[in-house]
Protein backbone atom coordinates (compact mmCIF):
# COMPACT_ATOMS: atom_id res chain seq x y z
CA UNK A 1 0.00 0.00 0.00
CA UNK A 2 1.41 3.61 -0.42
CA UNK A 3 0.95 5.97 1.95
CA UNK A 4 0.35 9.84 0.78
CA UNK A 5 2.91 12.23 2.48
CA UNK A 6 0.98 14.93 4.80
CA UNK A 7 1.85 17.77 3.12
CA UNK A 8 0.52 16.12 -0.57
CA UNK A 9 -2.43 15.77 1.28
CA UNK A 10 -3.10 18.48 2.89
CA UNK A 11 -2.37 20.14 -0.51
CA UNK A 12 -4.56 18.21 -2.46
CA UNK A 13 -7.61 18.93 0.36
CA UNK A 14 -6.58 22.78 -0.69
CA UNK A 15 -7.44 21.97 -4.35
CA UNK A 16 -10.58 20.12 -4.15
CA UNK A 17 -11.88 23.16 -1.77
CA UNK A 18 -10.71 25.66 -4.08
CA UNK A 19 -12.20 23.76 -7.01
CA UNK A 20 -15.52 23.40 -4.49
CA UNK A 21 -15.66 27.04 -3.89
CA UNK A 22 -15.15 28.17 -8.10
CA UNK A 23 -17.82 25.31 -9.37
CA UNK A 24 -20.19 26.92 -7.18
CA UNK A 25 -19.36 30.25 -7.84
CA UNK A 26 -20.05 29.45 -11.87
CA UNK A 27 -22.70 27.12 -11.53
CA UNK A 28 -24.53 27.95 -8.21
CA UNK A 29 -24.47 25.47 -5.25
CA UNK A 30 -27.43 24.04 -6.29
CA UNK A 31 -25.72 22.03 -9.70
CA UNK A 32 -22.30 21.92 -7.70
CA UNK A 33 -21.69 17.65 -8.13
CA UNK A 34 -18.70 15.81 -7.34
CA UNK A 35 -18.03 14.52 -10.19
CA UNK A 36 -17.09 18.45 -11.40
CA UNK A 37 -15.32 19.30 -8.10
CA UNK A 38 -12.79 15.82 -9.13
CA UNK A 39 -12.56 16.47 -12.30
CA UNK A 40 -11.88 19.66 -11.82
CA UNK A 41 -9.27 19.07 -9.33
CA UNK A 42 -7.67 16.36 -10.83
CA UNK A 43 -8.81 13.94 -8.33
CA UNK A 44 -10.84 10.74 -8.18
CA UNK A 45 -14.53 10.80 -6.19
CA UNK A 46 -13.24 7.87 -4.20
CA UNK A 47 -10.70 10.59 -3.05
CA UNK A 48 -13.06 13.53 -1.95
CA UNK A 49 -15.57 11.07 -0.44
CA UNK A 50 -12.64 9.63 1.56
CA UNK A 51 -12.43 13.28 3.21
CA UNK A 52 -16.06 14.00 3.06
CA UNK A 53 -19.15 12.01 3.58
CA UNK A 54 -21.54 14.80 0.99
CA UNK A 55 -21.70 17.45 -1.47
CA UNK A 56 -23.08 19.67 1.95
CA UNK A 57 -20.11 18.96 3.96
CA UNK A 58 -17.44 19.05 1.70
CA UNK A 59 -19.16 22.81 0.75
CA UNK A 60 -19.07 23.56 4.27
CA UNK A 61 -15.60 22.92 4.90
CA UNK A 62 -14.92 24.50 1.81
CA UNK A 63 -16.66 27.83 2.21
CA UNK A 64 -15.10 28.15 5.95
CA UNK A 65 -12.03 27.64 4.91
CA UNK A 66 -11.68 30.84 3.45
CA UNK A 67 -9.31 33.53 4.76
CA UNK A 68 -11.72 36.27 5.84
CA UNK A 69 -11.45 39.17 8.04
CA UNK A 70 -12.06 37.76 12.13
CA UNK A 71 -15.07 39.13 12.99
CA UNK A 72 -14.18 39.64 16.84
CA UNK A 73 -15.04 42.73 18.87
CA UNK A 74 -12.60 45.92 19.19
CA UNK A 75 -13.23 46.12 23.18
CA UNK A 76 -13.39 49.86 23.14
CA UNK A 77 -15.60 49.85 26.17
CA UNK A 78 -18.75 51.23 24.11
CA UNK A 79 -20.70 48.30 23.58
CA UNK A 80 -23.12 50.01 20.90
CA UNK A 81 -19.61 51.05 18.70
CA UNK A 82 -18.46 47.23 19.14
CA UNK A 83 -20.92 45.95 17.86
CA UNK A 84 -21.89 48.52 14.95
CA UNK A 85 -17.76 47.62 14.01
CA UNK A 86 -18.06 43.94 14.11
CA UNK A 87 -21.52 43.58 12.31
CA UNK A 88 -20.29 46.48 9.11
CA UNK A 89 -17.24 44.24 9.18
CA UNK A 90 -20.13 40.90 8.76
CA UNK A 91 -21.80 42.88 6.33
CA UNK A 92 -19.11 44.45 4.23
CA UNK A 93 -18.09 40.67 4.44
CA UNK A 94 -21.30 39.61 3.12
CA UNK A 95 -21.33 41.99 0.42
CA UNK A 96 -17.89 40.98 -0.87
CA UNK A 97 -17.63 38.29 -3.88
CA UNK A 98 -17.70 35.15 -3.10
CA UNK A 99 -18.96 35.27 0.54
CA UNK A 100 -22.37 36.45 0.21
CA UNK A 101 -23.81 34.38 -2.68
CA UNK A 102 -21.60 30.99 -1.05
CA UNK A 103 -23.00 31.82 2.39
CA UNK A 104 -26.88 32.08 1.52
CA UNK A 105 -26.03 28.52 -0.40
CA UNK A 106 -24.59 27.12 2.64
CA UNK A 107 -27.43 28.17 5.09
CA UNK A 108 -30.19 26.77 2.41
CA UNK A 109 -28.28 23.67 2.24
CA UNK A 110 -28.24 23.51 5.96
CA UNK A 111 -32.20 24.00 5.94
CA UNK A 112 -32.82 20.11 5.14
CA UNK A 113 -29.42 18.59 5.63
CA UNK A 114 -29.07 18.05 9.63
CA UNK A 115 -25.01 17.19 9.45
CA UNK A 116 -24.30 20.57 7.62
CA UNK A 117 -26.29 22.38 9.97
CA UNK A 118 -25.02 21.26 13.03
CA UNK A 119 -21.58 21.94 11.89
CA UNK A 120 -22.93 25.57 10.61
CA UNK A 121 -24.06 26.15 14.12
CA UNK A 122 -20.79 24.56 15.93
CA UNK A 123 -17.89 25.93 13.64
CA UNK A 124 -19.69 29.02 12.76
CA UNK A 125 -22.85 30.04 14.44
CA UNK A 126 -22.25 29.09 17.72
CA UNK A 127 -19.10 30.93 18.33
CA UNK A 128 -19.79 33.85 17.23
CA UNK A 129 -23.29 34.13 19.05
CA UNK A 130 -20.83 33.13 22.29
CA UNK A 131 -18.70 36.68 21.24
CA UNK A 132 -21.77 38.41 21.48
CA UNK A 133 -23.19 37.25 24.59
CA UNK A 134 -19.89 37.81 25.74
CA UNK A 135 -19.72 41.30 24.56
CA UNK A 136 -23.14 42.24 25.66
CA UNK A 137 -22.15 40.37 29.06
CA UNK A 138 -19.34 42.70 29.58
CA UNK A 139 -21.58 45.84 28.78
CA UNK A 140 -24.41 44.54 31.75
CA UNK A 141 -21.32 44.11 34.09
CA UNK A 142 -20.40 47.38 33.08
CA UNK A 143 -23.98 49.01 33.88
CA UNK A 144 -23.98 50.11 29.61
CA UNK A 145 -26.81 47.52 29.02
CA UNK A 146 -30.10 46.79 31.75
CA UNK A 147 -29.15 44.10 33.70
CA UNK A 148 -32.80 42.69 33.16
CA UNK A 149 -32.38 41.55 29.68
CA UNK A 150 -31.81 37.94 28.59
CA UNK A 151 -29.05 38.21 26.36
CA UNK A 152 -29.75 34.71 24.68
CA UNK A 153 -32.89 36.46 23.68
CA UNK A 154 -30.77 40.32 22.72
CA UNK A 155 -28.73 37.94 20.35
CA UNK A 156 -31.63 36.74 18.38
CA UNK A 157 -33.38 40.26 18.25
CA UNK A 158 -30.46 41.37 16.78
CA UNK A 159 -29.72 38.60 14.02
CA UNK A 160 -33.19 37.86 13.64
CA UNK A 161 -33.69 40.91 11.59
CA UNK A 162 -30.33 40.66 9.64
CA UNK A 163 -30.68 37.57 8.48
CA UNK A 164 -34.38 38.24 7.37
CA UNK A 165 -32.96 40.88 5.04
CA UNK A 166 -30.06 39.06 3.79
CA UNK A 167 -31.86 35.63 3.14
CA UNK A 168 -35.69 35.88 2.71
CA UNK A 169 -36.21 39.75 1.47
CA UNK A 170 -32.29 39.81 -0.27
CA UNK A 171 -32.53 43.65 0.39
CA UNK A 172 -29.55 45.60 0.99
CA UNK A 173 -27.59 44.79 3.93
CA UNK A 174 -26.17 48.73 4.50
CA UNK A 175 -24.67 50.32 7.49
CA UNK A 176 -27.56 52.28 7.60
CA UNK A 177 -29.91 49.55 7.56
CA UNK A 178 -27.18 48.26 10.64
CA UNK A 179 -27.34 51.29 12.57
CA UNK A 180 -31.52 51.59 12.68
CA UNK A 181 -31.59 47.83 14.21
CA UNK A 182 -28.67 48.83 16.74
CA UNK A 183 -30.84 51.91 17.64
CA UNK A 184 -33.86 49.82 18.12
CA UNK A 185 -32.49 47.27 19.78
CA UNK A 186 -30.44 49.81 22.28
CA UNK A 187 -33.39 51.75 22.79
CA UNK A 188 -35.45 48.92 24.50
CA UNK A 189 -31.78 47.89 26.20
CA UNK A 190 -30.67 50.94 27.61
CA UNK A 191 -30.61 51.01 31.53
CA UNK A 192 -32.34 54.13 31.74
CA UNK A 193 -35.32 52.32 29.61
CA UNK A 194 -38.36 51.77 31.72
CA UNK A 195 -38.74 48.22 33.25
Amino acid sequence: MISIQPERAATRTIVIMQATLALAQETGYAKLTIEAVAARAGVSKHTIYRRWPSKGALFLDSLLSLDGPVLDYPGTGDVLADLRQQIYAAVDLLATPPYGPLYRALVGEAQHNPAVAAGLNERFIRPQTDKTIARFKAAQDAGQVASRFDLDLVMTILSGPLYYRFLISQEPMTRDYVDRVLDALFTGMSPAAKD
